[in-house]
């Protein structure tokens, strides 16, 4: 195990920009329900499975603890980005500006959401990275393949699951609301596999570039221990 003091690293804190960006990016776009062919899903869910990429080149090459880090602060700042959008949406608008009610269409999300959304990122972060560290473990660090995708099957089931059933239970028809969350799984999931030879160049790159290559024997995995 090759391994240096965080702040040693050189491409840690654009990785960590990159996943927050990626987030956020995805929490706005969510708000607009998307119909491609045959599949239903947010929009979202175009750039979200992004999140697990770089979730799994984190625990990858910097393991569980640093990964566990990164997610905390994306947690923080999604839960900062709903406060404040909805700190916005609250105050009185201009008298001459008439955008309240698109404002609070398209970004006031309802308590629901929010909570749904917070919840199924947090389990499904967390689900993602712990499998992939479990397996790398195992596997002796071999089969990359087989723990990106292992543990994305894994981290997108509980995170798809979780954000429809407490964002939409009840407030969709049934029919829909299986159809987004297939949708949204296969599409995750087929996003994943398919983007595995850019995972290989990344984590390759990172791993010789950082001269760090961390395997979890003896971390604590328990989620809310958040210093390394």
């Amino acid at each position: 195990m090759n391994q240096r003091a965080g702040s040693g690293f050189k491409y840690l804190d654009l990785i960590t920009a990159l996943f927050v960006t990626v987030l956020l990016i995805s929490n706005v776009a969510s708000t607009k329900i998307l119909q491609l062919g045959p599949f239903t899903f947010d929009g979202g869910t175009i750039l979200f499975p992004l999140s697990y990429i770089f979730g799994d080149v984190l625990t990858e090459v910097y393991g569980y603890r640093r990964s566990r880090r990164v997610i905390w602060i994306g947690f923080g700042c999604a839960a900062l980005l709903v406060l404040v959008l909805s700190i916005v949406g609250a105050l009185p608008p201009a008298a001459d500006w008439e955008h309240q009610e698109a404002y609070e269409v398209i970004l006031g999300a309802t308590p629901r959401i929010v909570l749904g959304s917070l919840i199924a990122y947090f389990a499904g972060e967390f689900s993602n990275s712990y499998v992939l560290a479990r397996m790398k473990v195992w596997s002796q660090g071999r089969w990359l393949w087989t723990r990106t995708v292992g543990s994305t099957v894994v981290g997108q089931a509980v995170d798809t699951t979780l954000f429809v059933t407490i964002a939409f239970a009840g407030t969709l028809p049934w029919p829909l609301f299986w159809s987004i969350i297939a949708s949204n799984y296969v599409f995750k999931v087929g996003l994943e596999a398919a983007m595995t030879p850019v995972t290989y160049r990344v984590t390759g790159f990172l791993k010789q570039a950082e001269n760090a290559d961390v395997y979890d024997v003896e971390t604590d995995f328990n989620p809310f221990k958040v210093r390394l």
